[in-house]
Protein backbone atom coordinates (compact mmCIF):
# COMPACT_ATOMS: atom_id res chain seq x y z
CA UNK A 1 0.00 0.00 0.00
CA UNK A 2 1.31 3.61 -0.75
CA UNK A 3 0.57 5.67 2.75
CA UNK A 4 1.00 9.18 3.14
CA UNK A 5 0.16 8.95 6.90
CA UNK A 6 -1.23 7.16 9.96
CA UNK A 7 -1.74 9.29 12.89
CA UNK A 8 -4.63 9.29 15.70
CA UNK A 9 -6.74 12.42 16.14
CA UNK A 10 -10.83 13.29 16.25
CA UNK A 11 -13.07 12.47 14.01
CA UNK A 12 -14.61 15.85 11.97
CA UNK A 13 -17.03 14.72 10.06
CA UNK A 14 -19.68 12.53 9.29
CA UNK A 15 -21.47 9.87 11.54
CA UNK A 16 -18.62 9.31 14.14
CA UNK A 17 -17.64 13.18 14.41
CA UNK A 18 -16.12 13.68 17.69
CA UNK A 19 -15.06 9.93 18.16
CA UNK A 20 -11.36 9.28 18.60
CA UNK A 21 -10.01 7.61 15.26
CA UNK A 22 -7.04 6.15 13.86
CA UNK A 23 -6.33 7.81 10.44
CA UNK A 24 -4.95 5.51 7.89
CA UNK A 25 -4.56 8.00 4.96
CA UNK A 26 -3.82 6.30 1.03
CA UNK A 27 -1.49 8.69 -1.24
CA UNK A 28 -3.19 9.06 -4.55
CA UNK A 29 -5.96 10.71 -6.13
CA UNK A 30 -7.91 10.99 -9.15
CA UNK A 31 -9.72 14.25 -8.48
CA UNK A 32 -8.34 17.67 -8.25
CA UNK A 33 -10.83 19.53 -5.85
CA UNK A 34 -10.97 23.17 -5.86
CA UNK A 35 -10.71 23.30 -2.50
CA UNK A 36 -9.03 20.05 -1.50
CA UNK A 37 -7.39 20.17 2.27
CA UNK A 38 -5.28 17.65 1.81
CA UNK A 39 -3.30 18.26 -1.61
CA UNK A 40 0.22 16.93 0.24
CA UNK A 41 -1.63 13.06 -0.58
CA UNK A 42 -2.12 13.37 -4.32
CA UNK A 43 0.97 12.32 -4.77
CA UNK A 44 4.19 11.03 -2.66
CA UNK A 45 3.85 8.72 -0.11
CA UNK A 46 5.87 5.45 1.93
CA UNK A 47 5.37 2.02 0.44
CA UNK A 48 4.15 -0.19 3.56
CA UNK A 49 2.81 -3.60 3.55
CA UNK A 50 -0.48 -4.73 4.97
CA UNK A 51 1.16 -6.45 8.32
CA UNK A 52 3.22 -2.81 8.80
CA UNK A 53 0.17 -0.95 8.11
CA UNK A 54 -1.52 -3.03 11.16
CA UNK A 55 1.10 -2.88 13.15
CA UNK A 56 1.26 0.91 13.35
CA UNK A 57 -2.20 0.72 13.66
CA UNK A 58 -1.96 -1.59 16.86
CA UNK A 59 1.16 0.47 18.61
CA UNK A 60 -1.45 3.86 18.10
CA UNK A 61 -4.08 2.22 19.75
CA UNK A 62 -8.37 2.83 19.52
CA UNK A 63 -10.38 0.72 17.69
CA UNK A 64 -11.86 3.25 15.60
CA UNK A 65 -10.51 3.54 11.83
CA UNK A 66 -10.74 5.36 8.84
CA UNK A 67 -9.18 4.79 6.02
CA UNK A 68 -9.20 7.62 3.83
CA UNK A 69 -7.08 9.67 1.18
CA UNK A 70 -6.52 11.13 -1.45
CA UNK A 71 -9.00 8.11 -2.65
CA UNK A 72 -8.18 4.93 -1.34
CA UNK A 73 -9.94 3.42 -3.04
CA UNK A 74 -7.83 3.33 -5.88
CA UNK A 75 -6.07 0.66 -4.30
CA UNK A 76 -8.74 -1.47 -3.84
CA UNK A 77 -6.78 -4.97 -3.79
CA UNK A 78 -4.70 -3.95 -1.12
CA UNK A 79 -7.21 -1.85 1.31
CA UNK A 80 -9.69 -4.86 1.13
CA UNK A 81 -6.65 -7.19 2.53
CA UNK A 82 -6.10 -4.67 5.30
CA UNK A 83 -10.28 -4.48 5.69
CA UNK A 84 -9.90 -8.48 6.29
CA UNK A 85 -7.29 -8.23 8.60
CA UNK A 86 -8.82 -4.92 10.67
CA UNK A 87 -11.92 -7.10 10.81
CA UNK A 88 -10.36 -10.16 12.23
CA UNK A 89 -9.14 -8.18 15.12
CA UNK A 90 -12.41 -6.24 15.88
CA UNK A 91 -11.74 -2.88 14.71
CA UNK A 92 -14.69 -0.59 13.82
CA UNK A 93 -13.86 0.89 10.09
CA UNK A 94 -15.32 3.55 7.94
CA UNK A 95 -13.99 4.15 4.55
CA UNK A 96 -13.90 8.10 3.51
CA UNK A 97 -14.36 8.31 -0.56
CA UNK A 98 -14.27 10.40 -3.67
CA UNK A 99 -17.63 8.69 -4.94
CA UNK A 100 -15.60 7.69 -8.37
CA UNK A 101 -14.80 3.98 -7.54
CA UNK A 102 -17.23 1.30 -6.66
CA UNK A 103 -17.28 0.49 -2.93
CA UNK A 104 -19.29 -2.55 -2.33
CA UNK A 105 -16.45 -5.46 -1.94
CA UNK A 106 -15.43 -3.38 1.02
CA UNK A 107 -19.65 -2.77 2.49
CA UNK A 108 -19.07 -6.54 4.52
CA UNK A 109 -16.27 -5.34 6.22
CA UNK A 110 -16.42 -1.37 6.53
CA UNK A 111 -19.42 1.67 6.42
CA UNK A 112 -18.51 4.28 3.46
CA UNK A 113 -18.62 7.47 3.61
CA UNK A 114 -19.44 8.96 -0.14
CA UNK A 115 -18.26 12.63 -0.50
CA UNK A 116 -20.69 13.76 -3.86
CA UNK A 117 -18.82 16.67 -5.16
CA UNK A 118 -20.75 19.43 -6.19
CA UNK A 119 -20.27 22.46 -8.85
CA UNK A 120 -18.01 24.36 -6.63
CA UNK A 121 -15.27 21.68 -6.69
CA UNK A 122 -15.20 21.63 -10.14
CA UNK A 123 -15.06 17.60 -10.04
CA UNK A 124 -17.56 15.20 -10.58
CA UNK A 125 -18.88 11.98 -8.51
CA UNK A 126 -20.31 8.94 -9.96
CA UNK A 127 -23.89 9.27 -9.10
CA UNK A 128 -25.15 5.41 -9.91
CA UNK A 129 -23.17 4.60 -7.00
CA UNK A 130 -25.77 6.12 -4.60
CA UNK A 131 -28.03 3.19 -4.44
CA UNK A 132 -25.62 1.03 -3.21
CA UNK A 133 -25.33 3.47 0.44
CA UNK A 134 -26.97 1.30 2.82
CA UNK A 135 -28.19 2.75 6.19
CA UNK A 136 -25.06 2.14 7.99
CA UNK A 137 -23.42 4.52 5.31
CA UNK A 138 -23.74 8.18 4.87
CA UNK A 139 -23.43 10.73 1.81
CA UNK A 140 -21.65 14.34 2.17
CA UNK A 141 -22.22 17.29 0.22
CA UNK A 142 -19.45 19.88 0.69
CA UNK A 143 -20.91 23.06 -0.48
CA UNK A 144 -19.54 26.38 -1.14
CA UNK A 145 -22.78 28.11 -1.89
CA UNK A 146 -26.59 28.14 -3.38
CA UNK A 147 -25.54 26.42 -6.77
CA UNK A 148 -24.03 23.50 -4.84
CA UNK A 149 -27.47 23.27 -2.23
CA UNK A 150 -29.60 23.73 -5.16
CA UNK A 151 -27.26 20.46 -7.05
CA UNK A 152 -27.33 18.34 -3.98
CA UNK A 153 -31.15 19.31 -3.52
CA UNK A 154 -31.47 17.54 -7.17
CA UNK A 155 -29.30 14.93 -6.40
CA UNK A 156 -31.21 14.10 -3.34
CA UNK A 157 -34.61 14.21 -5.15
CA UNK A 158 -33.72 12.14 -8.23
CA UNK A 159 -32.17 9.26 -5.52
CA UNK A 160 -33.43 7.56 -2.56
CA UNK A 161 -30.17 7.65 -0.40
CA UNK A 162 -30.69 5.19 2.03
CA UNK A 163 -27.81 6.33 4.53
CA UNK A 164 -27.30 9.49 6.55
CA UNK A 165 -26.64 13.12 4.49
CA UNK A 166 -24.60 16.02 5.82
CA UNK A 167 -24.22 19.00 4.23
CA UNK A 168 -20.93 20.49 5.21
CA UNK A 169 -20.09 23.89 4.17
CA UNK A 170 -16.84 24.67 2.76
CA UNK A 171 -14.37 26.76 4.84
CA UNK A 172 -14.61 30.43 4.80
CA UNK A 173 -18.10 30.10 2.76
CA UNK A 174 -21.07 31.36 4.01
CA UNK A 175 -22.16 29.12 6.98
CA UNK A 176 -25.24 30.99 8.45
CA UNK A 177 -26.62 31.44 4.86
CA UNK A 178 -26.14 27.51 4.23
CA UNK A 179 -27.67 26.84 7.63
CA UNK A 180 -31.23 29.20 6.73
CA UNK A 181 -31.44 27.60 3.21
CA UNK A 182 -31.26 23.70 5.25
CA UNK A 183 -33.98 25.76 7.92
CA UNK A 184 -36.43 27.10 5.34
CA UNK A 185 -36.34 23.66 2.65
CA UNK A 186 -36.87 21.67 5.84
CA UNK A 187 -33.99 19.75 3.57
CA UNK A 188 -33.47 15.82 5.21
CA UNK A 189 -29.85 16.51 5.78
CA UNK A 190 -27.50 17.25 8.72
CA UNK A 191 -25.55 20.43 9.01
CA UNK A 192 -22.18 19.63 9.85
CA UNK A 193 -19.36 22.25 10.35
CA UNK A 194 -15.98 20.19 10.41
CA UNK A 195 -15.00 20.08 13.76
CA UNK A 196 -10.96 19.26 13.12
CA UNK A 197 -10.59 22.58 11.19
CA UNK A 198 -12.17 24.17 14.32
CA UNK A 199 -10.16 22.35 16.68
CA UNK A 200 -7.11 23.35 13.97
CA UNK A 201 -5.93 19.49 14.47
CA UNK A 202 -5.69 17.08 11.68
Amino acid sequence: MIVSEIFRSLQGEGKNQGRACTFVRLAGCNLRCAWCDTSYAHEGGEEMSVGEVLDRVWLLRGTYICITGGEPLLQQDEVLEVLKKFDLHGYTVEIETNGTCDFRKMQAYASICMDVKCPSSGEKSDLSLLPHITPRDCVRFVVADEDDLHYARAVMARYDIRGEIFISPVEGSDYRAIADSIVEENLPVRFQLQLHKILGIQ
